[in-house]
């Protein structure tokens, strides 16, 4: 199961990777700057929790755990909800979508929580 995170992590930080280059290249040209930023800060959260979710694969591979597993799920909702309620957001231009944001965040705060008890834990 540890290794699934592995390849979520590296799944996502190629999303992160292609909605950068998309929101660099594509979008300047038809949203305005505000909204740039806000798909800026999407892709560049995306990134660190994709990041994050390879450590929880690569702690998981030698020390699996159902805390490590869970941290895992909250870094993956929040991605969901932070980064995927901005670049909705960045699209459609609808700022109500930004309410979503926080519980993004939220998920994110509680992964790197569990991540650290995790891995307090597990070690020797």
């Amino acid at each position: 199961m540890m290794r699934w995170w592995l390849v979520v992590g590296a799944v996502n930080a190629f999303l992160s990777v292609a909605a950068g280059a998309f929101g660099a290249h594509a979008l300047r040209a038809r949203l305005p700057q505000d909204l740039q930023v806000v798909f800026e800060t999407g892709a560049r959260y995306h990134m660190y929790h994709a990041l994050a979710l390879v450590a929880v694969g690569l702690l998981g591979v030698t020390r699996p755990s159902a805390l490590l597993s869970a941290s895992g799920w909250a870094m993956l909702a929040g991605i969901v909800l932070f980064s995927g309620s901005l670049y909705a957001l960045a699209l459609s231009g609808v700022r109500v979508l930004g309410a979503i944001t926080p519980l993004g965040g939220l998920g994110f705060l509680v992964g790197w929580i569990l991540f650290a008890v995790a891995a307090w834990r597990s070690s020797p």
